[in-house]
């Protein structure tokens, strides 16, 4: 939807202030991870991503892009990393960026598991995952999109690593001034890689039982907890998303309202749910009702894919959602917020420049002139009740 349906009632809570775990944030609209890979190769954000950040500010919550918690869990490049003091320090500069213009910010704490490349792994190394089966899936390298390899099973020891590794992550977001921390188990990458039996052939302690599948997972966001407190965790789930060459569990509604019940008893902040296919379809054949998780969970409830004004206005409406996330839409249209405030029409975004490159396609999107927000807002009063 480029603008609002001038007969809609506009219900004024998705634009005022909720809680959300310890956080106060001044909406319900949030900016989704989006991985642009602007950082240097090192993994440092660039003074580009706090001009970037800072410009989006408004979101009630921004999740800052998938942010690598140490050199093995990067699986395209030029993304940025959460585990060196350099990194640490950079990243001081987009979040106050953010906090100077009243927003909040997560980063989105990621390992990519077996989406990666050797080129792309410290020593050449093969990429990781819980089991040695080679996904259908790209990495994003310096030379481009490149197929994926056969990656190498992790040992217990190992996993034991990757844990420490979200722990010691979670506490350098703090140190770099971020809010709270999102836990990426979603899209294929390592974490949904253990929890799906597609995914996870192992017989040990991290494979078998759903309840040994999601081990990593609870492991992860209790190192997590530990560092930043429960009300500053959120997790990130594709309960019927296939993408990255994973394919669904053969029970996702039994694997995911598990371990949705186990993180509401955890006491974190949030789960962000992609409702479908990633950037696809939102009905899945032989999917479940979503709204079971919702239900399930005592925090609060993220929804995320495909989302416009409209249909994050019902699913308000209809208590299906108590934040909606937005990713695409975020990309051409800094001052999202306010546009869906007054109805004004969205810019639309240029994907090829989406991974990689300068600011152009990132920071050079138009913003609303003041005088031209008041009249979109003028104009859509005529036809649209404030309740």
């Amino acid at each position: 939807m480029d603008s609002m349906d001038p007969g809609m009632t506009v219900q004024p809570d998705l634009f005022a202030p909720v809680q959300l775990g310890v956080v106060r944030l001044r909406n319900r609209i949030v900016m989704a991870p989006l991985t642009r890979s602007r950082a240097s190769m090192a993994g440092v954000p660039t003074a580009l991503m706090a001009e970037y950040y800072g410009q989006r500010a408004s979101a009630g919550l921004i999740i800052a892009e998938g942010t690598n918690i140490s050199a093995q869990a990067r699986g395209y490049a030029w993304t940025p990393g959460l585990y060196t003091r350099e990194q640490v320090q950079a990243w001081r500069a987009i979040t106050a960026s953010v906090h100077a213009r009243g927003g909040h910010i997560f980063p989105q704490l990621w390992h990519v598991g077996r989406i990666s490349h050797p080129s792309l792994q410290p020593g050449g190394a093969l990429p990781v995952a819980p089991s040695a089966l080679r996904p259908q899936a790209s990495a994003y390298t310096e030379a481009g999109f490149v197929p994926c390899v056969t990656p190498h099973a992790l040992t217990i020891a190992e996993i034991a690593g990757i844990v420490a590794d979200y722990g010691r992550a979670a506490a350098n977001a703090l140190a770099a001034g971020f809010d709270g921390v999102e836990i990426h188990a979603a899209n294929g990458y390592l974490i949904d890689q253990f929890l799906r039996d597609s995914t996870n052939q192992r017989t040990d302690a991290y494979g078998g039982t759903r309840e040994k599948r999601a081990r990593l997972l609870f492991e992860a966001v209790g190192a997590a907890v530990t560092a930043c407190g429960a009300g500053r965790v959120g997790v990130r789930l594709s309960p019927l998303s296939p993408v990255n060459g994973a394919a669904l569990d053969s029970d996702p509604a039994g694997t995911y309202g598990f371990v949705v019940a186990r993180l509401s008893e955890m006491g974190i902040a949030y789960i962000h749910v992609i409702e479908g296919v990633t950037q696809g379809a939102r009905e899945v054949p032989g999917g479940f009702d979503l709204g079971t998780l919702r239900r399930a969970f005592s925090g609060s409830y993220m929804a995320n894919n495909g989302y416009d004004l409209a249909l994050a206005l019902e699913a308000r409406r209809r208590g299906l959602a108590d934040l909606v996330s937005f990713g695409r839409l975020y990309i051409a249209n800094p001052d999202l917020v306010e546009r869906f405030r007054c109805g004004a029409p969205l810019n639309a975004p240029d994907p090829t420049t989406f991974f990689g490159g300068g600011a152009s396609g990132y920071t050079d999107y138009p913003v609303l002139p003041p005088a031209a927000g008041a009249a979109a807002a003028s104009a859509g009063s005529q036809g649209v009740a404030s309740a």
